[in-house]
């Protein structure tokens, strides 16, 4: 009777307070079909990539329930689970030796037992035959026991099976199999805690659409597909962010959207006395900056009004202070825009959140008066199409120390980034 009594306040605990949500994806605008799905918890810092018809089980981290032993070498992993039609069990034992496998309803009443002799090592088993509903599945050897629980969506008639590797262990005393359900989706775990914020880059073909949330229920991840290809073919990522669609990475096109050639200047003084269209890499070095960062453009580039994929635009000043304010202002902005952790920033990339998938890097620039690099870790700059005078044009930039998003005049042979924004 305990033991039931503890079982069902575990599964009430578990429905209660960390309940396991169930998130699929479906595609539209320029396609229906999601082909992968690049998923982040911007929280966590962990990440994994799915399939766009699997279904992604975030799976509620549980303390204090999933063993008595906490040992890194002993655990239980199902997958997948939920489970429609079977799984499979890894077990990873501390010691070698028998152990009593053992499955409980919700009630706390086995409906299914073995023994096995469990080796110091990875051992796999088959679930099977187990009808709707919730099950502990615990694992007791020499000192040690740890349990994991699994949601089953099945509708079996027959008995539970655990079969380990190809060998029939043992089933229960139960009715004769009649029909069974059958998976068509597969289901992959990841960890989260309530409160996780994710970050799901959505890919089918040519398109990459950026959506972040915290979920907090089962539901559907819908990418709305919209084409971003510049002159020189390549494709990028793009966020809806209110009502504007931005483009999720920096500009790196080195041909305008009509096919011409964007001049390229390396050397630093010929950069410093330009009045013409020019484009670089940072530190001249293609290689190391082109994929990450993009491309540095002086503003004479930017006023081609060529430079945006077709069906895109260089913002204006006043189309990036509706960003702002849709963010909440300039004095938090900055925060929400920027990517997490400190692998591109230098610390202590203050607010940084990246609630919006945005995710701006410290991409530095390249300066007017000598044509120098530098600010590379500690600041992200992108032009506007707004002039401000005769020599100087309208930027946006995020810092490290703080959360701001300015506002500013730059002068237009400063050598800045470029995002461009939906028409």
């Amino acid at each position: 009777m305990k033991i039931q009594l503890f079982l069902i306040s575990i599964f009430c605990a578990l429905n209660a307070n960390a309940q396991d949500y169930l998130i699929t994806f479906t595609g539209t605008g320029a396609s229906t079909t999601v082909s992968t799905v690049k998923v982040e918890n911007l929280t966590a810092g962990t990440s994994l990539i799915v399939n766009g018809n699997d279904i992604l089980h975030l799976k509620a981290i549980i303390t204090g329930v999933n063993s008595i032993k906490d040992d890194q070498s002993s655990k239980i992993k199902i997958y997948p689970n939920p489970m429609s039609d079977n799984s499979t069990m890894q077990i990873y034992a501390p010691v070698a030796g028998d152990a009593v496998i053992s499955v409980l309803d919700i009630t706390g009443k086995p409906v299914a037992r073995i023994q096995s002799y469990l080796e110091n090592s990875r051992q796999d088993f088959k679930l099977s035959g187990f009808k709707n509903g919730f099950y502990l599945i615990n694992v007791k050897g020499n000192n040690y026991q740890f349990s994991e629980k699994l949601l089953s969506n099945g509708q079996s008639r027959g008995a539970i099976s655990i079969e380990k590797v190809n060998v029939v262990i043992q089933t229960t005393d139960e009715k004769a199999p009649e029909k069974e359900s059958k998976g068509v989706q597969g289901t992959v775990d990841m960890e989260y805690a309530s409160g996780d914020r994710l970050k799901f880059t959505g890919i089918s073909g040519n398109y990459s659409t950026v959506k972040t949330d915290i979920p907090t229920q089962n539901e559907t991840i819908t990418f709305n597909f919209i084409a971003c290809t510049d002159g020189d073919g390549n494709n990028y990522p793009v966020v809806e962010i209110g009502t504007q669609v931005w483009m999720a990475e920096n500009l790196k096109t080195t041909l305008y959207s009509d096919g011409t050639t964007i001049p390229l200047v390396t050397d630093g003084t010929a950069w410093a006395a330009l009045s013409t269209p020019a484009y670089c890499w940072y530190n001249n070095d293609a290689d190391t900056y082109k994929d990450t960062y993009g491309a540095l453009y002086n503003w004479y580039t930017i006023n081609t009004f060529k430079l945006c994929p077709e069906g895109w635009h260089v913002p204006t000043i006043a189309e990036w202070e509706v960003l702002i304010v849709y963010l909440g202002g300039e004095m938090v902005a900055g925060g929400k825009v920027k990517e997490i952790g400190t692998v591109h920033w230098i610390a202590p990339n203050t607010g940084a959140t990246d609630e919006v998938g945005f995710t701006a890097l410290p991409s530095g620039a390249r300066g007017y008066n000598t044509g120098m690099f530098g600010d590379i870790g500690t600041d992200g700059a992108w032009w506007s199409s707004t002039p401000y005078s005769t020599n100087f044009s309208m930027e946006t930039y995020v810092e490290n120390n703080n959360a701001i998003m300015w506002k500013n005049d730059n002068y237009t042979n400063t050598g800045l980034y470029m995002r461009c924004l939906k028409n």
